[in-house]
C-alpha cells in the first residue's frame, strides 16, 4: 500500500478516535481543512513540518503518529 494512503488512515484513525471533525483538527494544527482531507484519502504528500504540526495537533509525538506504518 501507498504509504501516503497508510498515513492519511492512520490520521484518521487517531482523529476519529479523539472525536474530532476534520475542521476542528486542522484548527488545532493550523492547517486547511480541505488540506486535512487531501491527507486522508492518500492525496497529498505532506511536508515533514505539517507531519510535525499534526502530531503537534494530537499532542503525540513523531513515533506515535507513525506506529504501525
Amino acid at each position: 500500500m501507498d504509504i501516503k494512503v497508510q498515513f492519511g488512515q492512520r490520521l484518521r484513525e487517531l482523529r476519529k478516535k479523539k472525536g474530532l471533525s476534520q475542521e476542528k483538527f486542522s484548527f488545532e494544527c493550523n492547517l486547511d481543512r480541505t488540506y486535512i482531507a487531501g491527507i486522508e484519502t492518500g492525496k497529498r504528500n505532506v511536508s515533514l513540518e505539517n507531519i510535525e504540526k499534526i502530531a503537534k495537533g494530537f499532542n503525540i509525538s513523531l513515533s506515535e503518529l507513525f506506529k504501525d506504518l
